[in-house]
């Protein structure tokens, strides 16, 4: 099974990745959490909040929408993975 990723560049300061679930998908996703820092090794040692210029992949939570959603906020680019 193939699971649909974001990606995610961080382009401001104070950005968590508590903060991405958060913009993206309106609810505390613990779970996502713990799924988005498993994917990424290495983010977790970066602490909770993230520097500039940081790169990870988020999943796309399907039950949301079938299409790939996109954060309104200015300080985050994303990408879905599978419309490149």
């Amino acid at each position: 099974m193939t699971i649909a990723m974001r990606d995610i560049l961080v382009g401001s300061e104070g950005v968590s990745v508590d903060l991405v679930i958060w913009q993206t998908y309106r609810k505390p996703m613990p779970s996502l959490l713990e799924q988005t820092l498993d994917i990424n090794p290495g983010l977790a040692g970066l602490g909770p909040i993230l520097p500039v210029g940081t790169r990870f992949r988020l999943p796309i939570v399907r039950h949301r929408s079938r299409r790939c959603a996109r954060s309104s906020t200015a300080h985050l680019r994303a990408r879905c993975s599978r419309h490149r």
